[in-house]
């Protein structure tokens, strides 16, 4: 079976599997996956790993079209993603409707779980949110950092220890069996990032790739992409 190469930021992780066997049965193509930072992934495709799908966010999508790194006119949204707080499946949901709530609620827990608070886009928020917060002295020996918030999610999803939480994109959390989404982020510190899925310029399946990404974006999966926490992408 042909290979069909996505590299996409973790949050587009959800959707991709849920429609991936659909897509290898009718396509005769495997898709063959990694999910990263979107940092991370950015890096793969300036390295020049295989590639005839790229999902990253709208803004590294364009920057990657104007490089002549994405083929014009292929870029599909796929939908904004939020960014939220996640506790232990079962533990108690603390408040976070404000600055103060999450403040104490941070303060409370053992451990805070996040993505790599350097290339991923969640996790550069969370950090700037902590520094905001005024914890980043306080939180520095509990910070949890993984690559991606999926890798973050599974490990807390893992550990023994209930008072932990986590901060990552909304559809990282709702993926992730063990962990249970508490709310978006309060108005002040919302983040919700728009995620665009394009044809690489060094696709070696164009065609392909297009289908997959029509399917990605189809409106037959507007409920689909909002179960696994897509919102409708503003323009």
């Amino acid at each position: 079976m042909n290979a069909l190469h996505l590299l996409s930021g973790g949050a587009a992780q959800g959707l991709v599997r849920a429609l991936q066997t659909s897509f290898e049965a009718g396509s005769g193509f495997s898709l063959q996956c990694t999910f990263n930072a979107v940092g991370a992934i950015q890096q793969k495709m300036l390295d020049d790993e295989p590639c005839d799908v790229l999902i990253l966010t709208r803004s590294l999508i364009e920057k990657l079209l104007q490089n002549g790194k994405v083929v014009y006119g292929t870029a599909r949204d796929l939908g904004a993603v939020k960014t939220g707080v996640a506790v232990k499946a079962s533990a108690p949901h603390p408040a976070v409707h404000d600055a103060d709530s999450l403040r104490a609620a941070l303060r409370a827990a053992s451990a805070v779980y996040l993505p790599d608070p350097q290339l991923a886009t969640a996790g550069i928020h969370v950090m700037k949110m902590i520094n905001a917060l005024g914890l980043a002295d306080e939180l520095a020996q509990r910070l949890r950092p993984y690559p991606n918030g999926n890798t973050a999610m599974t490990a807390m999803a893992k550990c023994d220890d209930m008072q932990v939480i986590g901060c990552t994109q909304v559809t990282e959390i709702l993926i992730t069996q063990g962990v249970d989404l508490v709310a978006d982020l309060p108005r002040e510190f919302e983040l919700a990032t728009v995620y665009t899925a394009a044809v690489s310029a060094a696709a070696k399946n164009p065609k392909e790739a297009e289908d997959f990404i029509a399917l990605l974006a189809h409106d037959a999966q507007a409920a689909l992409r909002v179960q696994v926490g897509f919102l409708p992408a503003m323009q």
